[in-house]
């Protein structure tokens, strides 16, 4: 229990002594970094086992105070299995831009930025009071902003004041409100506020707050038709930025909040549910339809970021076990194939200075860790058996069927046909035919940027074992069961708080 506030003051006090120290030691920010995210790893990893044997959640009083009054750091297996993914893939991506922030200036400002937005993405999942999620979201926000506009060129500068200016008014939208919740709750403690709501019962001041949050988080999550902000804002990013902004921002700070707020504050409705099936399918196919017609590997990485958070919105939307346990498999796999991917993406720019697959072709003699690695992410993406993404994807179509959402389970299917189609043509043209005379020089990229893509590529690979039972048991059905039990979320806070 004590561990708890590490997630958040380790990644704090590491970006201040990187910007305090780093232009004295050339490799300090380097090793910073990597040492940092490796140790939230391990602590992460410790969380997850922790929890699973004491079964109720673990609660860190900062300053001793009692809930609801204080601010408590709350930790139970829906946060644990996010934790653990945010801090997997934060690691992955130090390992990568060891090597690839080289060709970047002021190395010490990115891993600064960074890791302010780790602490930040942190704090997100483990805060007990709605206010101060909001505090983290906007921190790793904020961060998040400066990192899209890391290269100082005009269209990234132009990405990130659009996603600054989409960021701003979701942010406003959620400021909102939590102002309108706590005038009309007099409590901000998410475990209280779930039992003043359900003594108070449905009135139109939560429904009008709910939809603010939809709003807010919609944006952040960049579901469609709330996504303007991404496709800028990806391909503009450095490559690591990119992978963590695909990887496991959306997912903590948009996806996350939504599900702990509705699901385990508010509690589902019938209307909420139909609302996340109607965004998640349209979600599914416009950005799979807009990523069939993209050039620019990252700009079509990103709309199929688009599509993919759609399975898993459709997954939760459905809101039957079946559906959550898939929704949160597709999440653990997302982040897992689109890092893959974008890092991907920026190992082919790092050795040929272009993500035009007009200008590419016949990689795969030069560069065959990444042509292998990508063909992996690839395939996993698109749900091919037997990789990752397969398994999550037939969970979600199988809770659609299951629940009678025929409809929705064949959008599912023809969202994964256009997945497959545009990942063909990245492959086509990335990596088989002919090889440019421009690009006969290129060759493979240093050895840390192959092993972080090689890590991830196992785990696109041995994903499907997350589902095995003895595995599962630790990961994602104890997650799911906090999404299922809904508000009695509440119930197990205070109850912990009774016994001590």
């Amino acid at each position: 229990m004590k561990l708890i506030p590490l997630f958040v003051i380790l990644p704090l006090a590491a970006a201040f002594l990187i910007s305090l120290l780093g232009k004295q030691k050339r490799f300090f920010c380097d090793i910073a970094s990597a040492s940092i995210t490796f140790i939230l790893f391990v602590i992460s990893l410790a969380t997850i086992f922790n929890i699973n044997s004491q079964i109720l959640p673990m609660i860190y009083k900062v300053g001793g105070w009692l809930p609801p009054m204080g601010l408590p750091l709350v930790v139970d297996n829906l946060t644990a299995f996010m934790l653990l993914i945010v801090n997997f893939i934060a690691f992955i991506v130090s390992l990568y831009s060891i090597n690839y922030m080289e060709k970047f200036t002021a190395k010490l400002k990115f891993y600064t930025l960074f890791l302010l937005m780790l602490g930040g993405m942190n704090g997100v999942l483990i805060s007990g009071d709605i206010f101060n999620l909001y505090v983290f979201f906007e921190l790793a926000s904020i961060a998040s902003y400066a990192l899209v506009a890391y290269g100082n060129k005009a269209e990234e500068l132009e990405a990130a004041f659009k996603y600054m200016a989409m960021g701003a008014v979701g942010s406003l939208f959620i400021l909102l409100g939590i102002a309108f919740l706590y005038s009309n709750a007099s409590t901000l403690n998410m475990a209280d506020l779930s039992q003043v709501l359900s003594a108070q019962g449905t009135n139109k001041a939560v429904t009008f707050v709910g939809i603010l949050f939809i709003l807010g988080f919609g944006i952040k999550t960049a579901i469609v038709p709330f996504h303007a902000w991404l496709a800028d804002a990806y391909p503009a990013a450095p490559a690591p930025i990119s992978a963590m902004l695909a990887g496991v921002v959306t997912k903590s700070l948009g996806i996350y909040s939504i599900v702990r707020i509705f699901f385990n504050i508010f509690g589902v409705n019938p209307s909420f549910l139909n609302l996340l099936m109607f965004l998640g399918a349209l979600s599914i196919i416009v950005g799979g339809l807009l990523a069939l017609g993209q050039t620019d590997t990252k700009r079509m990485f990103a709309y199929s970021s688009i599509s993919q958070v759609g399975y898993i919105i459709l997954g939760l939307g459905i809101g039957t076990p079946l559906g959550i346990l898939g929704a949160l498999f597709h999440l653990f796999n997302h982040s897992m194939f689109k890092s893959l991917l974008f890092l991907n993406s920026g190992a082919i720019e790092y050795a040929t200075g272009t993500r035009n697959l007009e200008k590419l072709g016949g990689l795969r003699e030069k560069m065959p860790v990444t042509a292998n690695t990508s063909l992996i992410a690839s395939m996993a993406v698109s749900g091919i058996p037997p990789f990752n993404g397969f398994f999550s994807k037939l969970l979600i179509i199988f809770a659609c069927i299951k629940s009678n959402h025929i409809g929705y389970g064949i959008w599912a299917i023809v969202g994964s046909v256009l997945t497959i189609s545009y990942f063909m043509k990245f492959q086509k043209n990335a990596f088989f035919g002919p090889l440019p005379k421009e690009l006969k020089d290129a060759k493979e990229v240093p050895f840390l940027m192959q092993a972080s893509m090689i890590i991830l590529s196992i785990v696109c690979l041995l994903g499907g074992m997350v589902m095995l039972p003895k595995i599962s048991n630790y990961f994602t059905e104890p997650a799911k069961t906090v999404l299922v039990q809904g508000k009695d979320y509440s119930n197990l806070i205070f109850k912990v708080l009774n016994e001590k």
